[in-house]
């Protein structure tokens, strides 16, 4: 059942009972409604639409004698037909903008606030994930030789920072072998992204030397290509806020329910999928409840944008119970991410 099927009392009544229950954690019922919110229509007709409502599925009784809790799917609806978008005043915005401003901060640290204020003036836990330089280009790539049989390899990038590693070689190989082949791999490599360059690699390199040394040295790089031209950034490249903003929220209450919280913050290998998956997807990015692919997320919202600098890309946002203000957290959200596209690049 979708939201434009739903006439227009059914949309009304399904709003105020979602707004209703953002701001109070309160299941509603039909006398709330229609004290709180003038729909010119009695307690007894909002009772007969809300019944209404919960057999398409939009609501549910959390017991027999409670009021209604919308579900997954009134959340979905109110997101992408009813919900009006609001916009930041521009104190909010200057005073986002102050809060995330600082020049001095490498990319990771200054992500790493962008989730802690995030956090904090949405009160849900903030999630930033490291750029990718999977699209970033090759601009150059030195070898620099450090002992007899390891070498610096430092990769100069196009609107990305340099990325740098250290690979071994079976034996030593000459300066000039080495100068070379750092040569040729510029010349023909350059221009390229990191993604294309990991899937052509062989291609690229055929024919392409003359000595032993020379091959034995591109036979590394064929090899380690998969390293050595990874997008990864150094660790899992997630950054979190503060739980402490979610252990407030009365859906963490329990025991039973506060421990899942904790442990879900400890398995980065969760979020660091499911935010990655995001950046793919570009722009705005809702994800409510069961719509999340991994069941450890089934009592979340995930809310991101994805943030552009230069060739590069991540993503920024909140996750919280599905009972969230939409509204301020996407206008918050999406202002987040043009603000962090701008400072990184």
């Amino acid at each position: 059942m979708q939201g434009h099927q739903l006439s227009e009392r059914e949309r009304h009544v399904l709003e105020a009972v979602i707004q209703s229950y953002v701001e109070t954690a309160e299941p509603a019922g039909s006398r709330t409604i229609a004290r709180r919110y003038n729909l010119g229509v009695s307690a007894a007709t909002i009772r007969n639409t809300m019944s209404d409502l919960e057999e398409q599925g939009y609501l549910y009784h959390p017991h027999t004698s409670a009021g209604r809790i919308p579900t997954d799917l009134a959340y979905r609806v109110y997101v992408d037909g009813i919900m009006n978008p609001v916009r930041l005043t521009p104190v909010e915005r200057e005073e986002l903008g102050r809060q995330l401003a600082r020049d001095d901060m490498p990319i990771e640290h200054l992500l790493s606030r962008a989730a802690q204020v995030l956090g904090v003036v949405t009160k849900e836990l903030g999630v930033a994930v490291a750029p990718s330089i999977d699209d970033a280009v090759l601009e150059q790539l030195k070898l620099v030789p450090v002992s007899s049989e390891r070498l610096l390899i430092v990769l100069v990038l196009r609107n990305a920072p340099a990325r740098t590693l250290f690979v071994e070689v079976p034996n030593t190989l000459p300066r000039e072998a080495v100068e070379k082949v750092a040569g040729v791999l510029t010349e023909r490599l350059r221009g390229s992204s990191l993604k294309a360059i990991r899937t052509t690699l062989h291609e690229r390199l055929r024919d392409m030397v003359e000595t032993s040394s020379e091959r034995e040295l591109i036979n590394v790089f064929i090899e380690e290509a998969d390293q050595m031209f990874s997008a990864e950034p150094n660790g899992d490249g997630v950054m979190l806020g503060s739980a402490q903003m979610l252990v407030k929220q009365p859906e963490f209450a329990s025991n039973e329910k506060m421990r899942d919280l904790l442990e879900l913050t400890e398995r980065r290998d969760v979020l660091r999928s499911a935010l990655r998956a995001r950046g793919e997807a570009g722009a705005l990015t809702i994800t409510i409840g069961a719509e999340n692919p991994d069941p450890k997320l089934t009592d979340f919202t995930l809310v991101t944008a994805t943030y552009r600098a230069g060739d590069m890309k991540g993503v920024i946002g909140v996750m919280g119970p599905t009972r969230m203000p939409y509204e301020k957290i996407v206008a918050l959200v999406e202002h987040s991410s043009r603000l962090m596209g701008d400072f990184i690049s």
